[in-house]
């Protein structure tokens, strides 16, 4: 049985409306630590939403949110979050290791400057995602994945102990996106990783759970799916792998 301590995020009861139009509706999960979530819908179904929920973004009408055990409020620092638009114009001139700092919680530092002690944490970061040997060059200068891989390990520069993407994969061709989730997979041994993704076919290689969610959410273990249906070798129909998962009576 899991104990508490396993717990990395808890839900209970949650429920959220824009005004008068109910976005969420009895919302209760629980994700364990080190688990490898994906997150599937429809748009405007209540992914982004519900991960704006958990980051403190949305402010909480109704139910309950821990992590860690605790109140969400004072988790936040755990979690590091790659949004689906990064707010960086890859063409300002930024190197790959200053984006990396500006992941760090403190804005009194960006003011001042950044300390060598951060530089070097930043390198360190940077070889967790495989990308060290770029930290000097201009973020302008690398392709989408790498770009993606930079901006993950900018999520991470604070050490968080929980994962949350969106649509990290949304504009990259498909071998980009295979480096970002076998780099999504490296992190998983170390930290619990949460994906907001369309990708059904490749998260269902990655993940060992999905949720579906279009205003309620539906829990899917895939093991059994990976088990008996998976040939990573062989197309995958994700058609097939929606009526597997049960989307369509959900």
């Amino acid at each position: 049985m899991q104990t508490t301590t396993n717990r990395a995020i808890e839900v209970s009861n949650l429920s959220f409306s824009y005004e008068k139009q109910k976005v969420l509706q009895d919302i209760n999960f629980t994700i364990q630590e080190k688990e490898f979530l994906a997150i599937i819908g429809p748009n405007g179904g209540g992914k982004s939403t519900l991960l704006k929920l958990l980051l403190g973004i949305h402010t909480l009408q109704q139910g309950q949110i821990t992590i860690f055990g605790k109140h969400y409020s004072k988790q936040i620092a755990n979690i590091g979050y790659v949004p689906q638009n990064t707010n960086i114009n890859i063409h300002f001139p930024i190197s790959v290791l200053e984006v990396v700092m500006m992941g760090q919680n403190s804005f009194k530092k960006r003011i001042f400057g950044y300390k060598k002690e951060e530089k070097i944490q930043a390198l360190e970061t940077l070889k967790k995602v495989n990308m060290d040997a770029f930290a000097s060059q201009s973020i302008s200068e690398l392709s989408g994945g790498q770009r993606q891989r930079v901006f993950i390990a900018r999520a991470l520069f604070s050490n968080p102990k929980i994962l949350l993407l969106d649509e990290p994969t949304s504009s990259l061709d498909a071998e980009s996106s295979k480096l970002v989730y076998e780099t999504l997979d490296a992190l998983n041994k170390h930290i619990t990783v949460v994906v907001v993704s369309h990708d059904i076919s490749i998260i269902l290689q990655h993940a060992t759970r999905a949720f579906y969610i279009n205003k309620k959410l539906f829990n899917h273990d895939l093991h059994h799916i990976q088990k008996n249906h998976l040939d990573k070798d062989a197309h995958i129909c994700e058609v097939e792998l929606l009526e597997m998962l049960g989307a369509k009576t959900c």
